[in-house]
């Protein structure tokens, strides 16, 4: 009996140990990422209703993009019925949705893209050096918060902000860096690693 109480109490002891440690590994990782600077742009917040058994209920629903403008961005969508925490809520969701973007030397795409959302579509092109960001509306904010700052868009269909958003987000999945690279692809790797080592050197 005594021998089974202090297995008992031993193995409850390593799981405490074991417990501490995840917990304390856990805060360092969110200490570290609490770090890291996102740039949080409010594209659109409206009220919608919904139809329940009571009546007519009204919320409010923020649409929020967040990126760090380097390599990653994200769309967050967030409903509540107080304005600013249907705002924390997008950026939350944005946060969580963050894709990671292949970037030339030249800070645009590595190739032509197309991709379609519901009733939106959108073309991507690459552009050289001080061309600037050519989109309008959504696109552009999740656009330049992914750190692209030479690209040629066009979107067709539907001017949803929302959507064209999504679109946008669908057509930077589908690029792949080592598409009409070619021997620039070392140069390319180093230089974007030096670029992201510049920005988090003191984290």
């Amino acid at each position: 009996m005594e021998k089974n109480i202090t297995e008992i109490s031993i193995k409850s002891e390593e799981k405490i140990k074991k417990s501490n440690f995840i917990g304390n590994r856990k805060k360092k990782i969110i200490n570290r990422l609490s770090k890291i600077k996102y740039e949080e742009k409010i594209v659109q917040v409206k009220r919608v209703t919904k139809v329940v058994k009571g009546g007519k209920k009204l919320t409010f629903r923020a649409i929020v993009i967040v990126g760090d403008n380097i390599h990653k961005v994200g769309v967050g969508i967030g409903r509540a019925d107080d304005i600013n925490i249907a705002i924390d809520k997008a950026v939350l969701n944005g946060k969580k949705n963050l894709i990671n973007v292949p970037l030339t030397f030249k800070d645009s795409i590595p190739h032509v893209v197309n991709a379609s959302f519901g009733a939106c579509q959108i073309m991507l092109r690459p552009a050289s050096q001080g061309t600037g960001v050519i989109a309008g509306g959504s696109v552009k904010t999740v656009l330049e918060l992914a750190g692209i700052k030479n690209i040629l868009a066009k979107q067709f269909g539907s001017n949803s902000i929302l959507n064209n958003a999504k679109v946008t987000i669908l057509a930077l999945t589908f690029l792949n860096e080592k598409i009409e690279l070619g021997k620039y692809q070392s140069n390319y790797k180093k230089l974007y690693y030096d670029k992201i080592m510049k920005k988090y050197k003191n984290l």
